[in-house]
């Protein structure tokens, strides 16, 4: 990233200011804003967030909002209620108190002398969701968004659930926002109030875990906050950021396909992060990329970035399989609207172990059946990656051996993919509780296997997410599963494979019994978005390097450590995934804090025993200034039986190493078709 030290305009900097709520409650925020701002009022950019202003986005943040503010705008960063140096108490994700908050910043913002009364939203992860829920709302100061790595519909592609099963995001996720809310505000900011804000999380945040393991089908909790139920609700621009290595592209594809509104998506090859920071590389001048889209939205200017084409993506070349990767080699596409007329959707019938050319008609072939075994997914990676490498796919080779797999003859040209691939197919299954993961392979000559994109459901809700049913034993029936989103290329002489598999752990978690599949190749087959456009240009990169305002000064006491241990007892047969995010101990130096972050993950299994998986997450946030430290420790293990599901957790917390805090969660949850 290439670092700006001068901007258009002098930056002034608020570091702690407070925002009141309608019920008296006030929110803590820092702003970034002009010089002469009060005499030349602004339009304001706000990013609302939970993740502590004062010591966890501030790296971040340090680069981004005076990067804004250095070009005309006053950029707000503003900790969500009971988060960070704010009041009061965040008990779970998106709920109507949270977007009620939001229209009360917003119009506080527009209220400000040196605000011109227009406001834009930028977020990724979380910012990104409320963004795009606040828009929804439609309140009067909020004129375009930035919505980077979220999604428009909770339940389909979330850290929770995908397609229906649960996925082991959920479980880290939640152990690491439990960690997170249970941490105290800077006494530096609050002053002595800090330890009674402190106690008033740690007993009133609540287990979120329970509850969206108490959630398990589509329902109005999950509608809640998902802008795919009235699309039309959102009347302001929109741009929707994401990266094939994120878990989040699919939404930009469907709100560029749904709003009405003046929108734009850009999706590179980044996993979970903004892309002018984007790993895999190449990173873009995203910031730039932003100004331009407040200029043309909050300030009027005609720049012409409506005019541009409405999807960038980045075509990725095919690779070897690894874990990580520094750059993902390919190029930018522009494409003009979504759906787009260059991609056609091709159907490719499934034979005994082969898939058939398109002009191929298959055969009588008998039926082909699978029951895959648990460590089928131990080289998965996550469903989402976070820049926290190792955690991408590995060579796919590991996995098919547990898999019914279908081969295409050596491509006599190469493919490109974009879009959403399906496997449509007859199966029947031998327990009323089953799921299938599909997974669309990109086979080297030498025989190495990366994985393109994959899919699960849960066979339970063939027919939708919101009423499942039993699967109806030993019966062939019809399903869909839809692979996520792709751009990418397929040389020649390459072969695509299919892979069926009837479990996928950890990625997602087992379903009750071990299930026996049934696949009839004969009526099913796999779908392809072909990508065809002979007249392309190819063009330069169409975003300029990246760049930002200077980093945060920073000490490193401990250096961060990241890995994936997959580990076999073969007397025992049982088999751990260890993931290892542990981002070390360094010192803030413009005020002092010392900060150690550190999550550890298990996943277990043992031989065949689909009762016996278990996953085990230990996350430990620690502050620390002279002889004050505050430090949080939160352990969640999830286990289960045939029926139930059983949620153990504690909590401890310890001021200057003396345990002030503690307590455990025992839940029983039953599993409902899951």
């Amino acid at each position: 990233m290439r670092i700006v030290e001068t901007f258009p305009h002098k930056v002034a900097e608020i570091e702690h200011t407070w925002i009141p709520m309608r019920d008296g409650t006030r929110l803590a925020a820092r702003v970034w804003m002009p010089q002469d701002a009060e005499d030349d009022p602004v339009p304001a950019i706000l990013e609302y967030i939970p993740y502590r202003k004062r010591d966890g986005t501030r790296k971040r943040d340090t680069q981004m909002h005076p990067y804004f503010a250095g070009h005309g705008y006053a950029s707000v960063r503003v900790d969500l209620r009971g988060s960070g140096d704010s009041e009061g108490v965040l008990t779970d994700e998106y709920l109507p108190q949270e977007l009620d908050d939001g229209e009360d910043v917003l119009s506080w913002l527009a209220e400000q002398d040196w605000c011109d009364g227009n406001v834009g939203m930028m977020g990724i992860s979380w910012g990104g969701f409320n963004g795009l829920q606040l828009a929804a709302r439609r309140p009067p100061q909020l004129q375009a968004v930035i919505t980077a790595s979220s999604t428009d519909d909770r339940y389909a592609d979330d850290v929770h659930y995908m397609g229906g099963c649960l996925l082991g995001d959920n479980l880290s996720w939640g152990s690491v926002m439990f960690a997170y809310n249970s941490m105290p505000p800077d006494p530096e900011l609050v002053g002595d109030r800090w330890r009674a804000m402190w106690h008033q999380r740690l007993e009133g945040s609540g287990l979120w875990l329970e509850t969206w393991l108490r959630h398990q089908h589509r329902d109005a909790y999950w509608r809640q906050g998902s802008v795919c139920e009235d699309y039309a609700a959102i009347n302001c621009p929109v741009l929707a950021v994401s990266g094939w290595a994120d878990g989040y592209s699919n939404a930009v594809f469907r709100l560029l396909g749904n709003l009405d509104v003046p929108r734009k998506g850009i999706i590179g090859p980044w996993s979970h992060t903004y892309p002018h920071m984007g790993t895999p590389g190449p990173a873009i001048g995203f910031l730039q990329e932003a100004v331009r889209w407040w200029d043309r939205w909050l300030k009027g200017e005609e720049n012409g970035i409506e005019d541009e084409p409405v999807l960038h993506l980045w075509m990725q070349d095919s690779v070897t399989p690894s874990p990580s990767y520094d750059r993902r080699p390919g190029r930018w596409v522009a494409v003009d609207r979504w759906p787009t007329p260059q991609v056609t959707s091709k159907r490719y019938a499934l034979t005994r172990g082969r898939i058939l050319h398109h002009d191929e008609t298959p055969g009588p072939v008998e039926a082909r059946g699978v029951q895959s075994p648990l460590s089928l997914g131990l080289f998965a990676g996550k469903w989402c990656s976070y820049a926290a490498a190792p955690d991408l796919p590995h060579d796919q080779r590991e996995e098919d051996g547990g898999a019914l797999v279908f081969d295409s003859e050596p491509l006599d040209a190469p493919v490109e993919l974009l879009g959403s691939p399906s496997a449509e197919l007859s199966v029947s299954v031998n327990r009323p509780v089953a799921m299938v993961a599909a997974r669309l392979i990109d086979v080297a000559p030498d025989g190495k296997a990366t994985r393109i994109t994959y899919g699960m459901l849960n066979l339970c809700h063939r027919e939708g997410h919101e009423h499942p049913s039993e699967v109806p034993v030993g019966e062939p029936m019809r399903v869909s599963v839809r692979l996520n989103g792709v751009a990418q290329i397929v040389p020649e002489g390459h072969r695509l494979r299919l892979a069926l598999s009837t479990s996928y752990w950890p990625l997602a978690w087992p379903p009750p019994e071990p299930v026996q599949m049934t696949v009839y190749p004969e009526e099913s087959t796999v779908v392809l978005p072909l990508r065809d456009a002979p007249d392309e240009i190819v063009r330069e990169n169409p975003f300029e390097p990246a760049e930002g305002a200077p980093a945060l000064e920073t000490t490193v006491l401990e250096s961060p450590q990241q890995n994936w241990v997959v580990s076999r007892d073969l007397a025992a047969d049982r088999s751990t995934l260890e993931v290892i995010d542990d981002q070390g101990t360094y010192r803030i130096d413009d005020h002092g804090m010392v900060v150690r972050r550190k999550t550890t993950e298990w996943y277990r299994s043992t031989a065949d025993d689909f009762t016996s998986v278990e996953g085990e997450t230990v996350s430990t946030r620690s502050l620390s200034r002279g002889s004050w430290s505050a430090e949080v420790v939160a352990r969640t293990v999830l286990t289960c039986n045939e029926e139930s599901f059983f949620l153990h957790a504690t909590l401890d917390a310890y001021e200057s190493g003396r345990r002030v805090f503690a307590k455990t969660w025992d839940r029983a949850i039953f599993r409902e078709l899951v």
